[in-house]
């Protein structure tokens, strides 16, 4: 059925992304026949294909309940570890409403707004411009943002980036993410160790003979090379299927940010500004798979995990009814550090340069010729001058005795 509102994408989306999961899965199965293949065909280099190929299958069933818990077990160690690793990549920490008070209040609202379990908020302390979303379930679940975001975004723009990692968490894609990337982490490992005990026993530690009476044509070339294609095939779409899933959750993670800010202005104006400059240099590639941008790319976008700012903009302003100011300059930070507040004018501006007390609202503003000691506000004269003296009172002259 095809999907025609944005909750339906969303559904149309989580199924897609929970059969390419499967077939994430399936695919260590694969590298399992794979090295089982190699095994027998360096062990019995004499005996036929056929044979290879049924002693591997028998092998593969033999072997695939372990390779079932291994996984499992590797996706709890991920489950517990994860965050911790995260964090010590990209030099993330936790911070609280005291702490980061214009940051903790814009998640906040968000979360407010819309019934959601607030996530921790972390900051990096990076230059970059970017931010990402972790965790498995709602007790792990962290927003971790750049100090160069909230340097050189405003408070609107910084509201669409927390909404965009908002959509992923409400999504499910964090968790998928997460998975994803444990479980192709496996076959990489497992690709690697199957390679490297292959050379050392094909260089090694030779192989035996079967079917030594000549009779019967040896076919463990064959099964090497073909050992050797589904192992190379295994860690490409490994890969393919990760990028995949990345890339189909960002337009819908910029949609679900304009829905819950009604903003799509800001959510544009904080991808042009994040264009090009989001490059964390302590993360690896699978930490920037879950970033707001990615500007790691593969040749001809072949391997890029996000698609473009321009095509993202491109969405917002055709589906959204944005405006595209186009690539956007940057220059010294807007907000010099993090706990600086951004200038608005409004009712609700902080009122630093009046010297006021803070109030539900903000800071309240003194007279002029008010005394900053903090005590409460009096007017240095009556509103209604009582006269006195002949003076002029408010219905006419004052008459003495």
């Amino acid at each position: 059925m095809a999907a025609y509102g944005l909750y339906t994408h969303i559904r149309a989306n989580r199924r897609r992304s929970i059969a390419l999961l499967i077939g994430l899965f399936v695919l260590v199965y694969v590298l399992v026949y794979a090295g089982a293949l190699l095994a027998e065909a360096v062990s019995y280099q004499n005996a036929p294909l056929d044979y290879l190929l049924r002693a591997a299958a028998y092998d593969l069933v033999k072997a695939a309940p372990f390779a079932t818990i291994g996984t499992v077990v590797w996706i709890l160690i991920a489950y517990k570890f994860h965050q911790s690793m995260i964090d010590a990549l990209t030099g993330g920490h936790e911070v609280t409403r005291k702490e980061q008070p214009r940051l903790y209040n814009l998640l906040e609202n968000l979360c407010i707004s819309r019934g959601i379990t607030m996530p921790k908020l972390k900051i990096a302390d990076d230059d970059a411009l970017n931010a990402f979303a972790t965790g498995l379930n709602e007790k792990q679940y962290s927003i971790t943002v750049t100090r160069g975001l909230i340097e050189y975004l405003d408070d609107a723009e910084i509201e669409a980036v927390l909404g965009h990692e908002l959509t992923h968490i409400r999504n499910g894609d964090v968790r998928m993410m997460v998975i994803a990337m444990v479980i192709a982490g496996v076959i990489s490992f497992f690709g690697e160790m199957i390679f490297r005990l292959f050379f050392q026993t094909r260089f090694y530690g030779g192989g035996r003979s079967r079917g030594g009476d000549g009779e019967r044509k040896g076919g463990a070339g064959i099964a090497i090379i073909i050992a050797l294609v589904l192992i190379a095939v295994a860690w490409f779409l490994s890969i393919v299927i990760r990028f995949a899933l990345s890339r189909r959750r960002e337009f819908l993670a910029d949609a679900g940010s304009v829905e819950l800010t009604k903003n799509p202005d800001a959510m544009i104006s904080a991808l042009r500004k994040i264009e090009g400059r989001g490059e964390l240099a302590a993360a690896n590639s699978a930490v920037m798979e879950m970033c707001v941008d990615n500007p790691r790319e593969g040749f001809a976008d072949l391997f890029a995990t996000h698609p473009s700012v321009e095509a993202r903009v491109q969405a917002l302003v055709k589906f959204a009814g944005g405006h595209d100011p186009g690539p956007l300059a940057l220059g010294a930070p807007e907000y010099g550090q993090i706990e600086d507040q951004p200038p608005s004018g409004g009712p609700w501006d902080s009122g630093s340069e009046t010297g006021g007390e803070p109030g539900p609202w903000g800071d309240r503003p003194q007279a002029a010729d008010a005394p900053s000691s903090g005590k409460p506000f009096l007017p240095s004269e009556p509103p209604i001058d009582l006269g006195g003296g002949g003076q002029v009172g408010p219905w006419g002259p004052r008459r003495d005795g």
